[in-house]
């Protein structure tokens, strides 16, 4: 839980979303406030702002803007679809079991798919948490538009960060058609799973049911692989337990106070978007002390509810583990190899970009690259994370993951340093910087392309080259990225021979 505080923020651009995500949520909410609208349609704006921040992740603004102006698309239809069938079973089972394979396919067509997926599921998960009825529709029209429309101002206008911010890493795409694809067996997994987690929700409770379904869907999210969903599914029931307890101990003695309980909001909404990227656990903390305060709004929260949503927290939790053994499994492997390679690839990017900047290049920006290896590192650790959870049945397979994740992060210290040499006004460019940076290239080539741990060229770090020149701290960076690219040889080799990353 430390790391989660101290985890690297390169140009801050974890506190930068973290802080704007807060005022564009609190903005809608207020806008939609001033226009007269329920709380029913208020919250339901809220939540439209907070995904249209959190899910929308195309790598330029222009994607951006173009999906957060498709996400009505997606999400009114089911607003409408699950307001008329809200007190109709089991039609209404069946079309949400609809809307989750529909939400889960769309993620084959990349960060667009995965954006408007989510917020087609949470507009049906919405209408069942809020009771909504069709008499509603139109004002929660209305809040969702509003609400989209702010947030996007706050984020295409008067915050644009992600001019120099990378795209939240997506799970890579793995070759493959029909069932051969994963996110088509994901599709499955996750129907598969909703159904059993609907079912038994609906005997813990009928009235708080869908909370089951939710957990399901998001244990899903960004999973590409078996193991990463066990461990997310482990991480999912944490969080909770432990979001439950605080949430009893904050959120229940408010008893939905408007003043207190929106700071509680804004924090909790801070925190999600904070640790996102470092701790599934925290972040769902985070979420489960929202969702009780917003009950303490509603008027309906007490420490029973925060019991049941715990039980059916673990109901979704089991039903995700069976489904992704038992249906359809997606082997964690090629997923592993592919995150690993995506990160390599970022630390070649940033190299060059700093390399350049050095050379008096003034487009040369290594930041974002940096940013973004932080982010990648973090799905490298999760990808991982079965083969070093302490029950993890293979030592030398636990072993050999935690070198490569201990390498990678050696590579990051190294990229961040880089940054910072590289952002130094009076640093001077030194010839050898070229060379070196070509080194990394090489390495970096190596272990992405021919996997073979004796294959590094004579060019690379194993033949050090002589210091008889004082060096620049950015060519002591890049020596220092040659080594840790050359001992990554040695784990990696291995892995694609003998199978690091598992069946």
């Amino acid at each position: 839980m430390k790391r989660t505080f101290v985890a690297p923020d390169p140009g801050l651009v974890r506190l930068r979303n973290s802080l704007r995500a807060v005022i564009g949520i609190a903005a809608a909410v207020a806008v939609s406030e001033l226009c007269g609208l329920s709380l029913t349609a208020s919250i339901t704006g809220g939540l439209a702002a907070l995904l249209a921040l959190f899910t929308v992740t195309d790598a330029t603004v222009r994607d951006q803007r173009i999906t957060t102006a498709l996400l009505p698309v997606a999400g009114f239809p089911v607003l409408a679809l699950a307001t008329a069938l809200h007190g109709t079973l089991p039609a209404r089972d069946l079309a949400f079991l609809a809307v989750v394979f529909a939400g889960v396919y769309a993620r084959r067509w990349g960060p667009r798919g995965h954006a408007l997926g989510i917020f087609g599921f949470m507009s049906f998960f919405a209408t069942q948490f809020l009771h909504a009825l069709p008499a509603q529709l139109p004002e929660l029209y209305a809040a969702v538009g509003v609400s989209l429309l702010v947030a996007g101002t706050t984020r295409f206008v008067l915050w644009p960060i992600e001019r120099r911010t990378p795209p939240a890493a997506a799970p890579p795409m793995l070759p493959g058609t029909a069932l051969a694809r994963p996110t088509t067996r994901q599709a499955f997994q996750a129907t598969a799973a909703c159904a059993l987690a609907l079912v038994v929700g609906q005997v813990l409770s009928e009235d708080r049911w869908y909370w089951a379904v939710g957990t399901v869907w998001w244990i899903f999210v960004n999973t590409a692989s078996r193991g990463e969903t066990l461990v997310r599914g482990f991480r999912r029931v944490l969080g909770t337990l432990v979001g439950v307890a605080l949430g009893a101990l904050v959120a229940v003695p408010l008893h939905g106070a408007p003043a207190p309980t929106a700071a509680l909001v804004a924090v909790c909404v801070f925190g999600i978007f904070y640790t996102a990227a470092v701790s599934y656990s925290w972040m769902t903390l985070s979420v489960t002390v929202l969702a009780s305060s917003l009950y303490g709004l509603l008027g309906v929260l007490d420490p029973g509810l925060l019991v049941l949503r715990l039980a059916e927290t673990g109901v979704g939790a089991v039903g995700a583990a069976l489904a992704v053994v038992l249906v359809l499994p997606v082997t964690t492997h090629a997923t592993n190899d592919a995150w690993i390679q995506r990160a390599l690839h970022c630390v070649h990017a940033a190299t060059a970009q700093a390399t350049s900047r050095l050379a008096g290049d003034p487009q040369g920006d290594p930041t974002p690259h940096a940013a973004e290896l932080e982010i990648l590192l973090g799905r490298v650790r999760m990808a991982l994370a079965p083969l070093v959870h302490p029950l993890a049945p293979f030592p030398s397979r636990k072993a050999r993951a935690r070198q490569v994740i201990g390498l990678l992060d050696d590579c990051a210290r190294e990229v961040r340093g880089l940054v910072s040499a590289a952002a130094d006004p009076v640093a001077s460019h030194d010839a050898r910087l070229m060379a070196a940076c070509r080194r990394v290239e090489a390495a970096v080539e190596t272990l992405t392309v021919s996997r073979a741990a004796h294959a590094l060229p004579a060019t690379a770090a194993h033949q050090a080259p002589h210091r008889e020149e004082a060096e620049s701290p950015a060519l002591l960076h890049l020596r220092g990225l040659e080594k840790t690219l050359s001992e990554l040889a040695a784990p990696l080799g291995t892995s694609s021979r003998s199978g690091l990353v598992g069946p």
